[in-house]
């Protein structure tokens, strides 16, 4: 095995461990929370699946991107949310059942939503988009449905070894993690370094801004849920993006995953700003109205 294969292994390792960490802290009804609220739900998909896939077609062509670069941004705007945001939603005071919600419906929401987002939006730069379900499924069951729905078993059989555990698997899996993100930003960093100046990091700073207002403006009366649906709307899936836009444009493997590592960084570095600000908010009253 070698280096390439050993960081990607680990960096699936610690996104399992840190989503079975996070379904070890929650309940079936945490997973199910949307389902119940559904006037929360139908605002979540409008602001992700509608609003921002339209947001990165309109940003694509302005600010002259290639084709592997426009479809990169619209394959970040298709992709649910990344399974290790929870995390920081969760720091920064969101509803933990929001949160794990958001994340479980729109991963699975994704292996309808994905391709059929693409075939609707790809004629617009005259290529050809076409994602098989079973891949989007695949990357959805391994990343989000199977580690979060085995830490919500551990916690009905063993709540006591599940809220033992949590704290512990999930330190291990940031480690894990922290280490897997330097070797891919160093391995990545040439070809992201080489897109600064040419109008991709501008395109992907609007997108997340926008994300972060869109969301925040949709996230309804509950500050706590502003906060979930503004980072979800501006922060997706990376292996989604990377699978998606990988699979349409091989020949410029090392392109799209510059590309991506960039939008990581800059929705990182543009999301610290928002965080302070909500940090700074007085708390929610308790019993505020939920819809």
């Amino acid at each position: 095995m070698d280096l390439s294969a050993l960081v990607g292994l680990a960096l699936r390792a610690s996104i399992c461990l840190i989503v079975f960490s996070l379904g070890l802290g929650s309940t079936h009804q945490d997973a199910l929370y949307l389902f119940r609220h559904p006037g929360q739900l139908v605002r979540s998909l409008f602001a992700m699946n509608v609003i921002m896939p339209l947001v990165a077609a309109a940003l694509a062509a302005p600010f002259g991107l290639n084709p592997a670069q426009q479809l990169t941004l619209i394959a970040l705007s298709v992709s649910p949310v990344p399974p290790i945001l929870p995390k920081k939603e969760l720091s920064a005071g969101g509803r933990a059942s929001y949160a794990v919600s958001l994340l479980v419906t729109a991963a699975l929401l994704a292996i309808v939503l994905v391709p059929l987002s693409l075939r609707l939006l790809a004629p617009l730069f005259s290529v050809e988009a076409h994602m098989p379900m079973h891949i989007v499924a695949r990357l959805v069951a391994i990343t989000v449905v199977i580690p979060v729905g085995a830490g919500i078993v551990v916690r009905w059989l063993a709540p006591g070894l599940a809220a033992r555990l949590a704290p512990k698997i999930s330190l291990g899996a940031l480690v894990l993690l922290a280490l897997a993100v330097v070797m891919i930003l160093w391995s990545a960093w040439p070809a992201a370094w080489l897109m600064v100046g040419d109008g991709r990091v501008l395109a992907l700073a609007v997108f997340v801004v926008i994300g972060l207002v869109v969301g925040h403006l949709l996230g309804g009366p509950s500050p706590e849920d502003r906060t979930v649906l503004a980072l979800s709307a501006a922060q997706r899936h990376p292996g989604m993006a990377l699978a998606i836009a990988g699979a349409l444009f091989p020949q410029h493997q090392k392109l799209v995953t510059g590309g991506i590592v960039l939008y990581l960084l800059v929705g990182t570095i543009l999301s610290v700003p928002y965080l302070i600000w909500r940090r700074r908010q007085p708390a929610p009253v308790p019993g505020a109205a939920r819809t």
